[in-house]
């Protein structure tokens, strides 16, 4: 551990000699690595801000179309193309071929957002560390999907975190945080953007840091900032089983789960009509009415044109934008107006 900021070991630090050759944000060697859109905001600050991002680290290509015949690059690849940045796309992590190659980069520090789980071997390779940044306010939703959390939760606020990698994932000491209220209109998919922003301000807020201090800057310790008594609360990865609404459960808790999965990967149900086989139907938008009623939850009220009602335990959730299997996302009316026949019930 470092005695002086309680950090993790890793590679030992520039002295002050070599601190003081003039290091910068144009010959600090920077390797980034991430793959989703979510990473490409903050690649891109590093490159416009003046940065020197040396090369970059993302997925291999994945088959897309409708036979897999193409290959799909990663929205982090296809940035860096476009400014010339050298791109490494490993299969395995600890491949040699690849662990030469990153040498090769000579990196002075790596940044590392919405990427895999690093092994050792490349998290401490740079001597100034590695720092990931996560869309939360670590210790809580430490996981794969932070953002969809929180609002599953009915979170009142969220942010972005940057940290040192360590062993554990989500769970190395924290440089820097910022925080974010959720507004009630917000989705997973405002959320995520709002929160990709501040993660890249964040980001160039991070690296100033660790170039003021030589890579010495003062860290905290995640357990510290967990009050006794708080449960921490996970971000696991969703799965379709985990993306199915219960509706043995509050109007409000239902909404925040489909504004936690909305636009993708969607809260989804099964629509129960009459004498049909049952359909899965994806629901994007909806509203909470708290109202008395002796329906049981998952029965459903309509006047057949204007609005769809599910019954929840102390209300019903209004229904504003669903799409059925194989058919095209719809506003309510369009879709009551297309209807064939009702449901009775979802489940």
């Amino acid at each position: 551990m470092n005695s002086i900021t309680g950090t993790p070991s890793r590679p030992q630090s520039p002295s002050p000699q070599e601190r003081d050759r003039g290091r910068d944000r144009k010959t600090l060697r920077i390797v980034y690595m991430g793959t989703p859109d979510f990473a490409v905001e903050s690649l891109r600050v590093l490159v416009e801000g003046g940065y020197r991002v040396v090369g970059v680290v993302t997925m291999p290509d994945k088959p897309a179309g409708r036979h897999g015949s193409v290959l799909q690059s990663s929205p982090v690849k296809q940035y860096a193309q476009r400014q010339g940045i050298p791109v490494l796309q490993p299969e395995k992590l600890k491949d040699e071929a690849f662990l030469a190659a990153l040498r090769a980069l000579k990196a002075d520090l790596q940044i590392v957002a919405a990427f895999r789980m690093l092994p050792e071997v490349v998290w401490n390779m740079p001597p100034l560390g590695t720092f990931n940044l996560h869309a939360s306010l670590l210790p809580q939703y430490r996981g794969a999907a932070p953002v969809n959390w929180a609002l599953i939760n009915g979170e009142k606020e969220t942010g972005v975190t940057t940290f040192f990698l360590t062993h554990e994932i989500d769970t190395g000491h924290i440089l820097c945080r910022r925080r974010l209220p959720i507004a009630v209109t917000d989705d997973a998919g405002s959320l995520h953007d709002k929160l990709m922003t501040l993660g890249a301000a964040l980001v160039i807020e991070t690296v100033d840091l660790l170039l003021a201090s030589g890579g010495q800057a003062d860290t905290i310790p995640q357990e510290t900032l967990t009050a006794s008594g708080v449960e921490l609360r996970p971000a696991p990865k969703l799965f379709k089983d985990t993306c199915r609404i219960n509706w043995q459960q509050s109007a409000g808790a239902v909404r925040d789960f489909i504004r936690g999965l909305s636009p993708s990967p969607a809260a989804w149900t099964e629509w129960m009509a009459a004498d049909a086989a049952p359909q899965s139907m994806k629901i994007f938008r909806s509203e909470s009415l708290p109202e008395r009623h002796a329906l049981s939850p998952g029965a459903v009220r309509t006047d057949g044109c204007s609005y769809l009602d599910v019954a929840a335990t102390d209300g019903f959730v209004r229904l504003l934008s669903v799409q059925l299997a194989g058919k095209r996302q719809m506003d309510m009316k369009d879709f009551l107006n297309g209807l064939k026949q009702a449901a009775v019930t979802v489940r």
